[in-house]
């Protein structure tokens, strides 16, 4: 079996990058999305809501520079107070 975690990930940079967020149904993801990414293009879409209906994800798709870009919007998504969980 290969051990993943001693694996690189290789892209070609520029690419085209997705996140998926998971919020509280309430809040904006909009809103959210948009002070998280500091005004870069960006598609926002809804996927899913949860049985319940108290959280909302969310697909963002945005084109990434290199790898510091990537895992960077990957830790100011993860630090914003409203956003639950990004993948």
């Amino acid at each position: 079996m290969v051990d993943l975690n001693k694996e690189k990930l290789k892209l070609d940079y520029p690419c085209s990058w997705a996140y998926k967020i998971v919020i509280l149904q309430e809040d904006n993801a909009k809103k959210i999305v948009k002070e998280v990414l500091e005004g870069r293009t960006h598609t926002l879409e809804a996927s899913k809501t949860s049985k319940k209906g108290k959280f909302a994800s969310f697909n963002i798709d945005l084109i990434v520079h290199n790898d510091e870009d990537r895992t960077y919007l990957y830790e100011r998504l993860g630090k914003h107070k409203q956003i639950k969980m990004v993948l």
